[in-house]
């Protein structure tokens, strides 16, 4: 059989420029070069790509079978890389254009769980204008429904950029001018004292499953970028230490979030148990993170599916949804 030609995109015009070549290393060494000839698609902070995404033979065949975007964050993450991939009717790994694009926007994103009848915390979004010009309502509001600590994050980012736990009202404003440096609507929510922070690996299109469940136990007062990428006394525990019922509820509510944004692929699920062990769902994240530390391959690892092997089942996957698109139909007539 010959090798799939495997275009691995990576970097990207986001905050998270450094963590996408990360995971994109890590991608590129565990794909088995036995059954796949890769092929590096770099773009820089610029938005310049090094490496042609689509050039083709003079038969008119794309010189790409199937496409890896390891892109975190805007332009990448968001559903515009995968629009992009729609396009040019290549196959791609992960989630499509809708469930990227509202899974990427934290507000969206908690309107979908929210209709699915998934546990969430209290939380507000607005965007920046309406903060200036609105602002005093708009503090009076959140004081009404909301409890401190909150936490304070732009709508469109990951990896925790731009994330300020805030507990209390003359550090508001400081953590709003932060989520708006970097995105023109913000979410809030309401902070727990003490919380456990729970993540679940998805994996799958039409029936997906469910990974063990790990625990983070950050070296910081949460798990924010510095504490993810630059400390090592973080600690991830797995299995995390919950009780088979705990576990299994958890585990069905990953699988609804997944859902909820008609995820395909790959997405890591995070929640936030309270100290009485009360379960809330926090975020889908549709390109997790593929580092050496980074917690959705680690999850399927110990639940028996090694690197190299869940890197096979997504671009399996990849395929079977680019089957699924070609098949229907595209005319009337």
């Amino acid at each position: 059989m010959p090798k799939l030609r495997v275009g691995v995109i990576y970097g990207g015009r986001s905050g998270e420029h450094e963590v996408s070549h990360l995971s994109a290393q890590s991608v590129m060494e565990a794909l088995d070069q036995n059954k796949y000839t890769i092929i590096p698609l770099e773009i820089d902070k610029a938005g310049s790509w090094r490496g042609k995404l689509i050039q083709g033979d003079p038969k008119g065949n794309p010189d790409l079978d199937v496409v890896f975007p390891v892109l975190h964050g805007t332009y990448g993450e968001d559903g515009t890389m995968q629009g992009l991939l729609e396009l040019a009717n290549l196959p791609y790994v992960g989630a499509g254009v809708a469930s990227s694009a509202v899974a990427m926007d934290k507000a969206f994103m908690r309107t979908l769980f929210q209709n699915a009848g998934l546990p969430l915390l209290p939380w507000d979004s607005f965007l920046h204008y309406e903060w200036k010009n609105e602002g005093s309502e708009i503090r009076a509001r959140l004081e009404k429904n909301l409890r401190y600590p909150l936490f304070v994050k732009p709508a469109n980012l990951g990896s925790s950029v731009g994330i300020s736990k805030v507990k209390s009202p003359s550090d508001l404003e400081p953590a709003l001018d932060l989520a708006f440096s970097y995105d023109r609507k913000a979410v809030v929510e309401q902070g727990l004292v003490g919380p456990r922070e729970i993540e679940c690996s998805v994996l799958g299109h039409n029936d997906p499953q469910a990974s063990v469940l790990g625990e983070i136990v950050p070296a910081h007062e949460f798990y924010d970028y510095e504490a993810k990428y630059h400390n090592d006394q973080s600690r991830l525990l797995i299995p995390a230490p919950l009780d088979s019922e705990q576990t299994q509820r958890i585990q069905a509510y990953a699988i609804r979030a997944f859902r909820a944004v008609d995820c395909s692929g790959m997405g890591r699920v995070d929640f936030l148990l309270d100290q009485n062990g009360e379960i809330f769902l926090n975020e889908i994240n549709t390109i997790p993170g593929f580092t050496q530390i980074s917690m959705y391959p680690k999850l399927w690892e110990h639940s028996g599916l090694p690197f190299s092997e869940l890197l096979d089942r997504l671009i399996a996957i990849a395929l079977e949804k680019h089957q699924e698109r070609q098949a229907l139909r595209t005319s009337i007539s």
